[in-house]
């Protein structure tokens, strides 16, 4: 197990650093490749397109990966995903138990709270 790790963790360094350099290579390529000629702006180096990428991934992208999505563990996300089954599960219940007049209220109270009629968009789509 041990030997295992040995190959496996300078093999993981080597892998990161070359996404690293990948990801700052692509960044100054597209930017020199359109920045200029778009909008006049200079040439940036590596280092400056590393930064970028580093900038906006913080900007947008936040510090956690996947963005908004994060998970503290492992039990975790077994967790939410029993609450969204058991969610989804009552909805359903209800949904099933409901009168048809009962369901056309519920359907007409969505309807004023997303501000547009979801059958009006299908009916302009087609």
């Amino acid at each position: 197990m041990r030997k295992r790790w040995m190959l496996i963790v300078p093999a993981a360094v080597a892998g990161m650093a070359l996404f690293v350099f990948l990801g700052g290579e692509l960044v100054k390529f597209l930017w020199n490749w359109l920045m200029p000629d778009l909008f006049g702006w200079r040439t940036v180096t590596f280092w400056q397109a590393l930064a970028l990428l580093a900038l906006c991934r913080i900007l947008v992208g936040g510090f956690g990966i996947g963005g908004r999505h994060h998970r503290r563990g492992p039990i975790s996300g077994r967790v939410s995903e029993r609450i969204n089954d058991r969610f989804a599960d009552r909805m359903g219940a209800r949904w099933d138990a409901m009168t048809p007049e009962e369901r056309d209220r519920f359907r007409q109270r969505v309807r004023d709270r997303c501000g547009f009629d979801p059958a009006d968009e299908a009916n302009h789509a087609s």
